[in-house]
């Protein structure tokens, strides 16, 4: 006896079909994370730079970076010339919003703006930047070891950009110029230092110290950058306690 279409899929073929489509869903779910991720670590960055990270084909990064433009998690800027790929239309880097790098972990933004401005209202700027201070302290006591044991400026820069990424800043090293450049390309408070900026100064300040030697702080995405970036010279001075360098 044949099965009508209704008994046909009662039998398990529409659930298979549907466990097949919930895979094919999560299985992009994923992608689009992973491609995320690198517009956070990375970006701006092109989209066939991603492509070979990941290990799949720029068309199917495209589909995924069109969904969060789409979405308004990514946005797209023109290349530099030194970025062209010769002939034809000029490169696009593509990096996260605000938007997007929140699925990376904004919670409690609020609560931490009130819980501030209550300190504030309570004992000004010096209770901030002492709450600053503690913070910034806390986060990087837990590297200092394996910071400063490094010789070199440039080691140093590697270093601190690994602890940072381990307290969930996407950070990165590189040698740029007379110095090295220091990138987090995250921020897990950046809207909470858009009103407090005391985060990002006593966060710059103990970089200094760690390093050993004055830090200039060139960009930051609570100010409204992709990135924040932290120039870092090649030459070690050592910053006493009087803070002047040696």
């Amino acid at each position: 006896m044949f099965a009508t279409p209704a008994e046909i899929s009662n039998t398990g073929v529409v659930k298979n079909a549907g466990t097949h489509s919930d895979a094919v869903h999560a299985h992009d779910g994923r992608t689009r994370h992973a491609v995320a991720r690198l517009l956070l670590e990375q970006g701006p960055v092109t989209a066939a730079a991603v492509a070979e990270e990941l290990g799949i084909s720029p068309t199917a990064v495209r589909r995924h970076i069109d969904v969060l433009v789409a979405d308004g998690e990514a946005e797209s800027r023109e290349a530099s010339s030194r970025v062209q790929r010769g002939r034809g239309r000029p490169a696009k880097l593509f990096l996260l919003t605000d938007s997007g790098r929140a699925r990376f972990g904004h919670a409690y933004d609020d609560l931490a703006v009130a819980a501030l401005r209550f300190l504030a209202e309570q004992g000004g700027e010096d209770a901030i930047r002492a709450f600053a201070q503690r913070r910034v302290d806390s986060l990087v006591d837990r590297h200092r070891t394996a910071i400063v044991a490094q010789a070199t400026p440039a080691d140093r820069a590697k270093a601190l950009a690994t602890a940072l990424t381990r307290e969930g800043y996407a950070a990165s090293a590189r040698h740029v110029g007379a110095g090295e450049q220091l990138c987090q390309h995250h921020c897990p408070v950046a809207h909470v230092a858009a009103e407090f900026p005391q985060l990002c100064e006593t966060e710059t300040e103990a970089f200094a110290d760690l390093l050993g030697t004055h830090v200039q702080r060139l960009a930051t995405i609570a100010g409204g950058h992709a990135v924040c970036t932290t120039h870092i010279p090649n030459t070690v001075q050592r910053i006493p306690d009087g803070g002047e360098p040696a």
